[in-house]
């Protein structure tokens, strides 16, 4: 096949089973997916390695990371978002844009070429935020896109002046809105007014909803009711949703079907919802973290991402999505093969179906934006903690990540190394 710029050769391309593929390569996109492509264009042997369209990150706070050493740590919901609502206060464009930009490395380094972005609107911090993660976007195109999502973290109808910075931030080219309800004096009111914004403007919309452990209150009921009735399924998503994990089986089975009736779209936070969830408790502490898989087999489509990295919220985190797959696998106690791919397609797929991304796929005619796994099967990636070896945006290497080699004695000296791939 002429024309090509690489080959992928020997590729197990995620979601299409077992049988190997080359993978053609042109002006950036995939040009062929073939058994064989013969072609005199440069080639990379990756030995049956799974691969995949790159993670996407559909629920992150670039804004508010690393802030460990000037917050602290901070034991409750609560107190978290008071300690950052107190340091925002001293944020500057600069300071935002290099707090993000070390994490977005990260997740560049892990393989992520999709990310959706949190990012707080308030008279407190103003448009600072949202000023210095528009210059991590054009700034770093060329290795992932991002989606900024604007919302109000201290509540919107009680904090006059917060709509307000909302709509200039979208007028300046925010991609869509989110909402934080439980933290309004008025959570119904507040949805209304998300949604009524989002109509005016066309956008898609993210809340973070329900996050604690009484299944007896919440707002999830009153999301879904305003998705249907104005028509926005399949462009809206919650965050957290922590009361899902404390629902009787009856009860889950509903809300699974109030939730894919709506075409209200989950994203679960393993990381931030084990560290913040059930902390009254003094023995058997419970998990609190939504069971999304359950939900994805009734038809919901559910995703699983970071949420925050080194801040009060979560202290700890590397941005890697197979290690936040991997960690919800465990604290679902997922087992089976075929049920670690399914978390391999949460933070893959599944968000990018979340997120509305057309063009996502290991697919002719779509982007060459492509991610190798070290790993020969979907499930062991999980399992495994695979690795991303290499990742190419628009056809272009990001990113390597060179597979571990062990040093064996006798192999220095015979002038060899044993790989471990």
């Amino acid at each position: 096949m002429s024309g090509l710029d690489l080959v992928l050769r020997r590729a197990r391309i995620a979601g299409r089973g077992d049988a190997l593929a080359d993978i053609g390569i042109a002006a950036g996109r995939i040009a062929a997916i073939s058994p064989v492509i013969a072609s005199d264009a440069p080639v990379e042997d990756l030995d049956g390695r799974i691969v995949v369209p790159g993670f996407v990150e559909s629920h992150v706070h670039l804004d508010k990371s690393c802030l460990l050493e000037r917050c602290g740590h901070a034991p409750t919901l609560a107190e978290a978002i008071g300690a950052v609502a107190a340091a925002k206060r001293g944020f500057t464009v600069e300071d935002v844009y290099s707090r993000g930009r070390a994490t977005l490395e990260k997740a560049i380094l892990h393989g992520t070429t999709r990310m959706r972005t949190h990012v707080e609107i308030d008279p407190r911090v103003g448009l600072r935020g949202f000023e210095a993660v528009r210059g991590l976007k054009a700034d770093y195109a060329w290795a992932i896109e991002l989606q900024i999502c604007v919302f109000p973290q201290e509540g919107l109808l009680n904090d006059p002046g917060a709509e307000e910075l909302l709509i200039e931030a979208i007028e300046r080219g925010a991609d869509l809105i989110g909402g934080c309800p439980y933290t309004d004096s008025d959570p119904h009111g507040h949805i209304a007014r998300i949604f009524d914004i989002a109509g005016r403007h066309d956008l898609d919309i993210d809340f973070h909803l329900d996050f604690h452990l009484d299944p007896a209150r919440g707002d999830l009921a009153e999301v879904c009711r305003q998705a249907r009735a104005r028509g926005w399924g399949g462009r809206v998503a919650v965050g957290h949703v922590t009361t899902l994990s404390a629902l009787a089986p009856e009860a889950l089975a509903a809300a699974e079907r109030m939730m894919a009736d709506a075409g209200v779209a989950l994203t679960v936070l393993p990381s931030t919802d084990l560290f913040l969830m059930g902390r009254a408790s003094t023995h058997l502490v419970p998990r609190g973290v939504a069971p999304a898989h359950r939900l994805a087999g009734r038809g919901v489509t559910c995703s699983i991402s970071t949420n925050n990295v080194l801040n009060p919220f979560t202290p700890f985190g590397d941005c890697s999505l197979i290690r936040m797959a991997n960690l919800y696998a465990n604290v679902a106690q997922l087992g089976s093969l075929e049920e670690m791919r399914l978390c391999l397609d949460m933070v893959t797929a599944a968000p990018a179906r979340l997120m509305n991304l057309a063009d996502y796929g290991v697919e002719p005619g779509n982007p060459a934006d492509l991610v190798v796994l070290d790993a020969r099967a979907e499930g062991m990636a999980v399992a495994e903690l695979a690795a991303p070896l290499f990742g190419l945006k628009a056809g272009r290497r990001t990113f390597t990540r060179p597979a571990a080699v062990l040093h064996a004695p006798g192999a220095a000296r015979a002038g060899g190394a044993v790989s471990a791939a």
